[in-house]
């Protein structure tokens, strides 16, 4: 929960786009891995076909599918924000939130850049 927390108080209160990126990773991984500890329970066996008797717990595989599938959405969106940041900075010379504000300001009123 940490984890979540930290990475919610760098999206929401940082200006740099690249640090709110990393952010927004590091609150997905904390979501992650708090879903791992509720999915996670001790004791149960893989479902695998063999000599296991039938009285045995055995481990949901969903929850690790849905987990692996968060895993890979989370990278692909991950990757696809980074694109969309290195075509920005092409644009502006800086990943400042302020200053693009600024700058995109100035092109609305016709002022040249600051």
């Amino acid at each position: 929960m940490l984890t979540i927390f930290i990475g919610l108080v760098g999206a929401l209160c940082r200006k740099n786009l690249m640090l709110k990126a990393l952010s927004m990773d590091v609150m997905g991984t904390g979501v992650i891995g708090y879903f791992l500890f509720i999915a996670s329970r001790s004791g149960m066996v893989t479902p695998i076909v063999g000599n296991a008797p039938e009285t045995v717990a055995y481990a949901d595989p969903v929850p690790q599918a849905v987990i692996l599938t968060a895993i890979v959405i989370g990278f692909s969106i991950i990757a696809l924000l980074l694109v969309c940041l290195m075509i920005l900075s092409k644009e502006y010379p800086t990943l400042d939130i302020d200053d693009i504000e600024r700058v995109e300001a100035g092109k609305r009123t016709g002022k040249p850049r600051p």
